[in-house]
C-alpha cells in the first residue's frame, strides 16, 4: 500500500458522528470485495433479498452501497435499490461534512478524503434509514479499505479476482487476493466465486487465520432457465455468488430460505446499468460495458462479438469507442488485450474512435477545457493507443474526438454501406456513464 490506508480514521469519525461499533454491526452487513463483478454481485444480492422481503416481510428495507457511480453520485447509496434523492443525499452529506470538517474538529482529527467521506455518508444514511440489511461494496481493496470497519458482518463475499490496482494492491495476484480477503472476519461465513488456482491457497489461508469458514461457489446454471439476462457467463457467476451470499445471510438471521419465486423474481427484477447493456437507436445498436481491467475487457469483447453475430442481417459494420485514462491501471495493457480479443474473435472492427471522459465542452474563461478526472489525455497517449491498436487491426480507420458526445456523433455519421451498425463503448465507467447520458437524452444539470 502507498500512502495512508483508507481505513485509518474511519472509526474515530463514525464515533464523532455518534455511531458506535454496535450501531455498525446492527446494520446486518453483507460485505463484498473482488476485482471483477463485485458491483453486480451486490446488486443481485439486493435483488434476491428484496424479493424475499416482499414475500415474507424481511428484509423490509435494504441498503446498498457501491462504488464508483455511473451517472450520478446518488447512485452510490440506495434504499430498496432507489438512489437517495438529491434532497436526502444532501441532508445526510452535510450532516457528516458539517460535523467532521468544521475548523476545530478538522485540526484535531483530520478530515476524510473523498472515498472515506462517501463511505461515512453511506454508513450514516443506513443508520438513519434503519435498514434491515446493508450490502457494502469495497472501493478497490479489502484489508485497508474504508468500508472494512465492520467488526461483525453477517456474510462476506469475494467476487472474481484478477490483476487490477496493482500499484496499490500488487504486484502479484496473490498480493491482490491477500488484500481482498481482508474483509474476512472471525466467525463470519465467507463465500467466494471460483478463483484462479494461485489465489485459492491465499484465500484459504487467510480464512483459516481469521477463523472464517470459507465456501467456494460453483456456477448455478439453473439461474439462466427461462431468461435472456445472462448473455455473458460473467453475470451468471456473479448471480450464483449473490445467491449463496443471500442464503447464508438469511440462515444467519434465522429467516426462511429463499423460495424459487424469490430467486426468479430477483433475477427478473435485476438491473445494473452499464454492464452488458444495449441501447437501440434507429439502425445503430450501442453495446455498453464499463469494463476497465484486463479480465473485464476480455469478457466485454467476447460478449459484444457473440451478441453482434446473433443479428440477422446481411451486412453489419462494427465500431469501437474507447477511453481509459488512469494512473492506477495499466491502460496500455488493457487496450492491448481488448484489441487481441476482438481480433481473435474476428469482430472485424471497421472504425475505432478514441475519446476522453469529458461528456461535452465546458468553457473556462472562454476556453474549452478537456481535462479529465484521470489526468490530461496527451498527444503521446493518443500515439500509443493508435500504435497498440494497429498491432492487431492494421486496416481499421482510427479517429480521435476529445468529447464523448462528438465521438457518438461521429459513430452515427459514419457511412459504411451496411444495413446495421453495432458500436461497442467500453474502457471506463466514466465513459459509459457519459455515453448513456447522451444516448438517453439525460440532462445532468440536476446532479449533485
Amino acid at each position: 500500500m502507498k500512502g495512508a490506508p483508507s481505513i485509518v480514521g474511519m472509526k474515530g469519525w463514525l464515533q464523532l458522528l455518534g455511531h458506535s461499533d454496535s450501531d455498525i454491526n446492527a446494520l446486518n452487513v453483507i460485505h463484498v470485495a473482488g476485482t471483477k463483478g463485485k458491483g453486480s454481485t451486490c446488486a443481485f444480492t439486493e435483488s434476491f433479498l428484496r424479493s424475499h422481503g416482499r414475500r415474507t416481510g424481511f428484509p423490509r428495507k435494504t441498503g446498498l452501497y457501491t462504488s464508483p457511480h455511473l451517472r450520478s453520485i446518488n447512485e452510490r447509496i440506495r434504499i430498496n435499490f432507489e438512489p437517495l434523492s438529491n434532497a436526502t443525499f444532501g441532508q445526510y452529506f452535510f450532516e457528516v461534512y458539517d460535523r467532521l470538517c468544521s475548523d476545530g474538529l478538522e485540526q484535531r482529527h483530520g478530515s476524510p478524503r473523498y472515498l472515506q467521506l462517501l463511505a461515512l455518508v453511506g454508513f450514516h444514511a443506513f443508520i438513519r434509514e434503519r435498514v434491515d440489511v446493508a450490502i457494502l461494496e469495497t472501493h478497490h481493496g479489502g484489508e485497508f479499505d474504508a468500508t472494512n470497519i465492520v467488526e461483525q458482518p453477517c456474510v462476506t463475499a469475494i467476487s472474481s479476482l484478477g490483476m487490477d490496482h496493482i500499484n496499490q494492491l500488487g504486484p502479484t495476484i496473490e498480493n491482490i487476493a491477500w488484500h481482498k480477503s481482508g474483509i474476512f472476519k472471525r466467525g463470519t461465513p465467507a463465500v467466494s466465486a471460483t478463483q484462479p488456482q494461485e489465489t485459492v491457497k491465499v484465500l484459504e489461508q487467510r480464512a483459516a487465520d481469521k477463523g472464517a469458514p470459507l465456501t467456494f461457489v460453483d456456477v448455478n446454471k439453473s439461474l439462466a432457465d427461462g431468461t435472456n439476462l445472462f448473455q455473458s457467463e460473467v453475470q451468471l457467476i456473479n448471480a450464483s455468488l449473490a445467491l449463496a451470499a443471500s442464503r447464508e445471510f438469511l440462515k444467519q438471521k434465522q429467516a426462511p430460505d429463499l423460495a424459487a419465486e424469490d430467486i426468479r423474481e430477483g433475477v427478473d427484477r435485476f438491473s445494473w446499468p452499464g454492464r452488458f447493456q444495449t441501447v437501440l437507436d434507429e439502425t445503430t445498436t450501442w453495446f455498453l460495458d464499463s469494463a476497465h481491467n484486463e479480465i473485464s475487457v476480455d469478457k466485454a469483447a467476447r460478449w459484444f462479438t457473440k451478441s453482434s453475430r446473433r443479428t440477422e442481417a446481411q451486412t453489419i459494420s462494427r465500431v469501437l469507442i474507447y477511453s481509459q485514462i488512469s494512473d492506477q491501471r495499466d491502460s496500455e495493457g488493457v487496450l492491448r488485450l481488448l484489441a487481441k480479443t476482438l481480433n481473435d474473435e474476428e469482430a472485424n472492427i471497421r472504425h475505432v474512435i478514441f475519446t476522453t471522459y469529458v461528456k461535452s465542452a465546458v468553457k473556462t474563461n472562454g476556453t474549452p477545457s478537456f481535462q479529465t478526472s484521470g489526468g490530461p489525455f496527451t498527444a503521446e497517449d493518443l500515439e500509443k493507443y493508435c500504435s497498440i491498436w494497429a498491432e492487431r487491426h492494421a486496416h481499421t480507420e482510427i479517429s480521435y474526438e476529445p468529447l464523448i458526445e462528438r465521438a457518438i456523433e461521429l459513430a452515427r455519421s459514419l457511412e459504411m454501406n451496411c444495413q446495421i451498425k453495432h458500436v461497442l463503448i467500453t474502457g471506463s465507467q466514466y465513459l459509459v456513464g457519459g455515453a448513456l447520458d447522451i444516448l438517453e437524452g439525460k440532462d445532468s444539470s440536476d446532479d449533485i
